[in-house]
């Protein structure tokens, strides 16, 4: 199918930048009308209207995911101005410099990073289901994925916050496709690996990088785009019988036992495949 969103309407958060601008391109490619969230306004105001400029249909919705009125506000914009909600992409997570400089072991983690975690990352995304879904299932359904992360599934020295935050959403996106699942609402997680988004490639040294690609069983880092073709797909009604799964999408990162690059090296020293 030449456009497989045609006619459906679209709600990605954090889509001012990143992934998030990335995923509602495609799903504009695909005919969607998408319309863009992002708590600052000038910057989703901006990719927004780039997108008009290329002749999808696109808006900007400024709310903020940590206030439920706002969010409620927001919706019921939306579906007064189009008369139904068929997608939405919980994709917004808050993870600053500052968030991770703050974003400790356990002993060291201020209360208030975690709180803040959460409700962006966890309680923001339960916030607007909650609203949206009554128009969802109205409407004869829709499909809601949700962006969590390899840090929502493995344990590490620090991020506990935004780990525990990603965790929380996977299982949300479970229950939901369990309630409303009968409704003919979809609801998948995707636990997005290290992506090379324009602020990973500015911030991200290379030696991080390399460490990151030898844990890859691709032959290379992943891009916005390989994030956006998976979410199209799971909005489109090619994956109708996929329903309350957890797909990572991380180019292996998590598929493999943690001694894997260790044991390369040390069959590459003894000059074999194997020991």
């Amino acid at each position: 199918m030449t456009n497989p969103l045609q006619g459906r309407i679209a709600i990605v958060t954090g889509a001012g930048q990143g992934i998030g601008a990335e995923v509602a391109t495609v799903l504009a490619e695909r005919g969607a009308t998408v319309i863009l969230n992002d708590i600052m306004a000038d910057r989703v105001e901006e990719t927004a209207a780039a997108m008009r400029a290329r002749g999808f249909r696109a808006e900007a919705s400024v709310f903020d995911l940590t206030d439920e009125d706002d969010i409620a506000r927001a919706v019921g914009k939306i579906v007064a101005a189009h008369g139904r909600i068929d997608i939405v992409h919980n994709n917004a997570a808050f993870q600053t410099n500052e968030q991770r400089a703050r974003d400790l072991d356990v002993i060291n983690l201020p209360a208030d990073a975690w709180d803040k975690a959460f409700a962006v990352n966890a309680r923001g995304p339960m916030l607007l289901c909650k609203h949206v879904l009554p128009t969802m299932i109205a409407g004869g359904g829709g499909s809601i994925i949700h962006s969590a992360s390899g840090f929502g599934l493995l344990g590490e020295m620090t991020l506990t916050a935004y780990g525990a935050s990603k965790a929380a959403l996977i299982n949300l996106g479970r229950f939901i496709a369990t309630q409303y699942g009968k409704q003919g609402v979809r609801s998948n997680v995707i636990a997005i690996g290290f992506v090379l988004s324009e602020n990973a490639v500015e911030s991200t040294p290379q030696a991080v990088k390399d460490v990151l690609l030898a844990h890859h069983l691709n032959p290379e880092l992943g891009s916005p785009r390989d994030i956006a073709n998976v979410v199209a797909f799971l909005a489109s009604d090619e994956s109708r019988f996929i329903n309350g799964a957890l797909i990572p999408v991380d180019g292996g990162f998590t598929a493999h036992q943690a001694s894997m690059v260790d044991f390369q090296r040390l069959f590459a020293a003894a000059g074999s495949n194997q020991l």
